[in-house]
């Protein structure tokens, strides 16, 4: 079973893709949280979780629902992260995570995809992406491979930056940055109400037919890159910006 969380996409086209090599089923791991849910989910073929990078590490909230969820069947797991770059040291926190659930971990591989951070960093444009895209499909396409023949991913080289990266500055990050104070609607804004659809920890609501945001913020980007008017800002550091949805999904 391939359980993935998204925020623009990019983590719902590589489930997607393996998916579609595995022959297996998909599991919306951000659905189940938007609702409130606790998984017990089932599979004979292995888990294959797949996800955005966040600070270089697993978002918290999908690695607090795999903590959270019963898990049967399976044994083996492996860990896909989508980022802009890469995924410092995701692995050690990752099999950190399988020995807490009974899991034999099987490796974490980088996804480079487009970036979507549009609160921090530079977006592609569409034609950028689909490039981008592009070279992510064969590698893919490998990681299944090595799926079905029960290999593991191949150890990525960590150093230490990349431990203070998945470690201190994942922590600073959570702490100090992942607040949603500076999303505002601009006058562009139809009341559709799509941002309220696309927060997966229902913190956004519409008052007189506006979005406001409460505190339980977890930075996916989903609300400011779906909205189909253009009508988020995150402060001054979008503005300007592409809005980012994966051109595949």
């Amino acid at each position: 079973m391939i359980v993935y969380f998204t925020g623009t996409g990019n983590s719902r086209f590589a489930a997607k893709e393996l998916a579609k090599h595995l022959d297996d089923v998909l599991f919306d791991a951000g659905a189940a949280i938007k609702a409130g849910e606790k998984a017990k989910l089932s599979s004979e073929k292995p888990w294959v979780f797949t996800a955005p990078t966040y600070s270089w590490r697993m978002p918290r909230l999908f690695s607090d629902f795999i903590g959270a969820a019963e898990l049967l069947g399976s044994k083996e797991a492996w860990f896909i992260l989508t980022c802009g770059s890469d995924t410092g040291n995701a692995a050690e926190y990752a099999e950190k995570l399988c020995e807490a659930k009974g899991l034999v971990f099987k490796g974490l591989l980088t996804l480079v995809m487009p970036e979507n951070y549009v609160a921090m960093f530079p977006v592609p444009n569409e034609e950028e992406s689909k490039k981008i895209v592009a070279v992510a499909k064969p590698v893919l396409l490998d990681a299944a491979k090595k799926i079905k023949k029960g290999e593991s991913f191949p150890a990525l080289k960590v150093n230490a930056g990349d431990k203070l990266k998945s470690g201190k500055i994942n922590e600073g990050f959570y702490r100090f940055y992942v607040k949603a104070d500076a999303f505002k609607a601009t006058d562009a804004c139809t009341g559709c109400g799509a941002c309220v659809q696309n927060c997966v920890l229902n913190n956004i609501s519409l008052e007189n037919s506006r979005p406001v945001w409460g505190k339980n913020c977890t930075h996916c980007m989903a609300c400011i890159c779906c909205c189909p008017a253009e009508a988020i800002e995150y402060g001054e550091k979008s503005k300007g910006k592409p809005r980012y949805r994966c051109p595949e999904v």
